[in-house]
C-alpha cells in the first residue's frame, strides 16, 4: 500500500513539473511575441490611430493613413489657438493675467493673478510649454471670454473648409466634441507656418520671458528641434483620452513638411520616420516665376492689343523625384478685357494639375499698362 502511495505521489509530482515547463514555456512564447511585433511595429512603420505628411506650401498630402478620423488631439489644440490670436491681437499688447487663467489643469506656466505679460510673451509660455493657463489667459484677452475665443477657433476652422475639426476649449483638455482629423490638423498647422511669427515661435528651442516673481525660463519640450535636421516646429501633446500626440515639421532643399500622429506612442520616432520619407522621395519643381510672362490676353479700345500676363510669386510643387508624376497648369482667364487696363490687374486664376487631379490655384495678374485709344489713335488706323 505505501508502494502504491510512493508510486502515486512520484506521477503527481512528474505531472506537475511538467505542467509548470508548459507554463513556463507559454509564458516565454507571450514574451517573444510581444516582442516580434513591437519590433516589426517599429520596422515598418508604427503609424499610431492616424498620421500624414503634407506639403506646406501646396498643401499636398504626401502620405497618410486614416487622415479623416475624427480624434483627440490633446495640446496640439493649441496651433489653432496660436493661429487665431496671431490674426486677432497685437503682439506688443499686455495681457492682465484673471483669475480664470490661474491653476489651470494640466501644464503650466504657473500664471499669477494681475501679473502682466505681452501677448507674444504668453505665446511663447504656450507654444514651448503648453501652458493651459497661457492658453487661457490669451483666450480671454483676444476672445473677451473663453466662449468668444472658442467660436473664434471653430469660425477658423470652417473658414479653411475644416470639416472634421471642432473646438471646445484653447488647450486641448479632454472633451468628447473636441476632435480633429489628422488631415484637418495638418492642414491648421500649413496653414499657421505660413505665418512668420508663428515659424519663428514654434521653431525656438529656449527663450527668457518675464514675471511677477522673477524671469521665466522656457524650453521648448518638441525635442526634434535638437535632434532631427531640417526641424522647424510644432507642437507636442498628450492626455490620457488622446494619447501621445504630435506635430512636427521640417525643411530641407527648399521643402517644408507637416508631419502628424495622432494616439501614437512613439511619436517622436513615427514623425522621424514619415518626414525621412517624405524628403527622400519628394523635391519642389518650379512651374512659373514671379513676373514671368504666362500668356497675353486680347485688350479691345487698347494702344496695345495685347497684355502679357503672369503670377506674382514663384511656384514650386512637390513631385516625387525621378519625374514619374505628370504635372501641368491651365489657365482659367477671360478672352479678352477692354482698355485702359492697369499693371497688376487681376484677370484669372493659373490651376495646377497632377495627374489630371486640381493641386491648387494662383491669381494670374497683368504685367503692363495698356492705355485707352484716342481720336488721333483711330485716324492713325484708318489711314493705316
Amino acid at each position: 500500500m505505501d508502494g502504491d502511495i510512493a508510486i502515486h505521489n512520484k506521477h503527481a509530482e512528474k505531472r506537475r513539473i511538467i505542467a509548470a515547463v508548459l507554463l513556463l514555456t507559454l509564458l516565454i512564447a507571450c514574451v517573444n511575441l510581444f516582442f516580434v511585433n513591437k519590433y516589426d511595429q517599429a520596422a515598418y512603420g508604427y503609424n499610431g490611430s492616424s498620421s500624414i505628411v503634407m506639403e506646406v506650401s501646396t498643401k499636398r498630402v504626401l502620405y497618410g493613413k486614416n487622415i479623416n478620423q475624427r480624434l483627440p488631439m490633446a495640446s496640439t489644440t493649441k496651433i489653432m489657438t496660436g493661429l487665431a490670436v496671431l490674426e486677432n491681437s497685437k503682439l506688443d499688447e499686455v495681457v492682465t493675467i484673471p483669475r480664470k487663467a490661474v491653476g489651470v489643469e494640466g501644464s503650466s506656466i504657473y500664471l499669477k493673478e494681475g501679473e502682466k505679460l505681452t501677448v507674444k510673451e504668453l505665446l511663447y509660455g504656450l507654444m514651448l510649454r503648453s501652458g493651459n493657463d497661457a492658453a487661457t489667459a490669451l483666450a480671454i484677452h483676444t476672445g473677451k471670454s473663453v466662449e468668444g475665443f472658442v467660436k473664434m477657433m471653430n469660425d477658423k476652422a470652417l473658414s479653411l473648409g475644416l470639416k472634421n475639426t471642432h473646438f471646445t476649449n484653447p488647450h486641448g483638455l479632454h472633451n468628447q466634441n473636441h476632435f480633429t482629423s489628422a488631415y484637418d490638423l495638418a492642414y491648421i498647422s500649413a496653414t499657421a507656418m505660413q505665418n512668420p511669427v508663428f515659424a519663428e515661435i514654434v521653431g525656438t528651442k529656449f527663450i527668457t520671458i518675464g514675471g511677477m516673481d522673477g524671469n521665466r525660463y522656457l524650453y521648448n519640450k518638441n525635442k526634434l528641434l535638437k535632434s532631427y535636421p531640417g526641424a522647424t516646429g510644432v507642437k507636442t501633446g498628450f492626455t490620457k483620452k488622446a494619447g501621445r500626440c504630435l506635430v512636427a515639421s521640417s525643411k530641407r532643399n527648399g521643402m517644408e513638411v507637416i508631419a502628424v500622429t495622432l494616439n501614437c506612442g512613439p511619436m517622436f520616432e513615427e514623425c522621424s520616420r514619415l518626414m525621412d520619407k517624405a524628403h527622400s522621395e519628394f523635391e519642389m519643381a518650379n512651374i512659373a516665376k514671379s513676373g514671368q510672362t504666362l500668356a497675353e490676353i486680347q485688350v479691345l479700345k487698347g494702344k496695345k492689343d495685347k497684355a502679357r500676363l503672369c503670377v506674382k510669386e514663384d511656384i514650386y510643387v512637390p513631385v516625387k523625384k525621378g519625374g514619374s508624376e505628370k504635372l501641368e497648369y491651365k489657365l482659367k482667364i477671360s478672352d479678352s478685357v477692354k482698355a485702359p487696363v492697369k499693371k497688376d490687374r487681376y484677370v484669372g486664376e493659373m490651376e495646377v494639375y497632377l495627374e489630371d487631379c486640381l493641386l491648387f490655384s494662383k491669381k494670374i495678374y497683368t504685367i503692363e499698362d495698356v492705355e485707352k485709344k484716342g481720336a488721333i489713335d483711330y485716324l492713325k488706323d484708318f489711314f493705316r
